[in-house]
């Protein structure tokens, strides 16, 4: 995981501050005030799950833009969460970390997957975290049937159901796709033709 925050750290550095992502309407600044914000201000972070305190996670970005340059807030991204936070961070910062990554290099309309050699240390752990977290991702598909499958052959049931629809890819891939990045995610859906067009409408993700 620290491997993942410190090439994270340096594809912002080498990213103009104004370089789109994949999250609507976000830059890069946008994106390592977002982590930072995340990390440090926690009623803040609040927002990015609960609806009624949204507009304070995003004045917090806007303050943390504010208040820092663009190279302090990756330094501070860099150096990571605080004391307390330090021994959950692998558990509580892995996904995030490689999706807001892909959001970063995909954001300018490249979509291709980082090559395989590069996210070997990832594609175990983010699978298992797949595994835990398949079925809450996969809430709005209730009586649709899930099945998330890796090119190895590894299958994972995220949700029971009638009329099953496919996810073939990578564990990084089936991560983006099922966190909303469908257009960007190197994923390919098969079975029942109801429950594909209802795969891609739902709103999935955390």
């Amino acid at each position: 995981m620290r491997a993942e925050r410190r090439h994270l750290a340096e594809a912002f550095v080498s990213s103009d501050p104004e370089a789109p992502t994949l999250c609507e309407g976000w830059t890069a600044a946008d994106l390592v005030a977002h982590l930072v914000v995340r990390e440090h201000e926690p009623l803040a972070a609040a927002g990015i799950v609960i609806p009624a305190l949204a507009d304070r996670h995003d004045a917090a970005i806007v303050r943390a833009r504010q208040r820092h340059s663009y190279p302090d807030l990756v330094e501070r991204f860099r150096t990571g969460p605080p004391l307390l936070w330090k021994p959950i961070d692998g558990v509580a910062n892995l996904t995030e970390l490689f999706v807001h990554h892909e959001d970063l290099r995909r954001g300018g309309g490249d979509t291709t997957p980082r090559p395989s050699t590069q996210t070997a240390h990832l594609e175990d752990a983010l699978w298992r975290a797949l595994g835990r977290s398949g079925r809450f991702m996969t809430r709005a598909l209730r009586g649709t049937g899930v099945e998330a499958v890796t090119p190895a052959g590894d299958r994972a049931r995220l949700r029971a159901g009638d009329r099953p629809v496919v996810l073939t890819g990578r564990p990084g891939e089936l991560v983006l796709w099922l966190f909303g990045r469908r257009d960007a995610a190197a994923v390919e859906l098969t079975g029942d033709p109801e429950a594909i067009e209802r795969a891609l409408s739902a709103d999935l993700g955390i």
